[in-house]
């Protein structure tokens, strides 16, 4: 009765089966990996985010290029404000407001972005105090360039003059004359009565949508393994059903001896 696993059309069905499935298992783990991989990556910047507040400031060049290891750490830079900019539609503590951004003019004469502050509602030079004047010496946290579209910041263009949408050296390239670093830090203590601006955690360490999505495709990969295996139990059990019936004269055969119809036509006709 189950001699048909032996024809070539069965053949070609096991054989899709027995890679389907541990392809579908192996997809399956592996993104189940990454999504553990993301939330081992928020615990580990929760911890972190905690050590980075009782450590001792660094110099900042100790601690470039910004990774996921050095974003939050405190640093120190030392030099000269020069322009200033706003950077609008930025919320903290659920109230829609801006920061108060200064370009830092290091030693070396490339310039860092200083976020001095946070001030609610729109974002207005009059109402942005300006920054200290003479040779200062900033501390704060070291964070990684912002991305328009990810992780709330504002991808709008045509900001009026002044504004910026992300802190990049990618966005302030156009906005200055000097070189300007790839990083920006917040201040620990805001100026002039301004709200300091939290850290934000690293880029893929938060459980985003991005990481749900990998929770999602897991489920999915587990599904379409099963759906190989019922497929493949119910087209054996409809094989099997057909080679009763023939046995018992049911079906039809040809002059050759062949069924004259197959299970899946059998099926399309009932």
């Amino acid at each position: 009765m189950y001699r048909f696993l032996l024809t070539p059309r069965w053949w070609g069905i096991n054989v899709f089966v027995l890679l389907a499935i541990p392809f579908c298992v192996f997809m399956g783990s592996w993104q189940l990996s990454r999504f553990e991989a993301r939330v081992e990556d928020h615990r580990n910047a929760g911890e972190q985010a905690a050590e980075n507040k009782q450590e001792a400031a660094r110099p900042l060049a100790e601690l470039l290029p910004v990774d996921k290891a050095t974003v939050g750490r405190q640093v120190t830079a030392h030099g000269r404000y020069d322009k200033q900019l706003l950077v609008p539609d930025r919320e903290l503590d659920g109230r829609r407001g801006f920061y108060v951004m200064t370009l830092l003019r290091t030693d070396d004469g490339k310039a860092l972005p200083v976020v001095r502050g946070w001030l609610p509602g729109d974002a207005d030079r009059a109402e942005a105090p300006a920054a200290p004047t003479g040779e200062v010496t900033v501390t704060g946290a070291l964070q990684a360039s912002e991305v328009p579209g990810e992780n709330g910041v504002p991808a709008q263009g045509g900001l009026p003059s002044g504004q910026t949408g992300a802190i990049s050296a990618a966005s302030l390239v156009n906005l200055v004359s000097y070189d300007v670093y790839d990083a920006w830090v917040t201040l620990a203590k805001a100026d002039s009565g301004m709200k300091p601006v939290p850290v934000a955690a690293a880029n893929d360490t938060g459980l985003d949508l991005k990481a749900f999505q990998n929770l999602g495709y897991t489920g999915e990969w587990f599904v379409f393994a099963g759906f190989v295996v019922f497929m493949w139990f119910r087209l054996l059990r409809r094989e099997v059903e057909f080679a009763r019936d023939a046995e018992l004269g049911l079906v039809a055969q040809d002059e050759g001896g062949e069924s004259a119809e197959r299970p899946q036509e059998r099926a399309n006709a009932s």
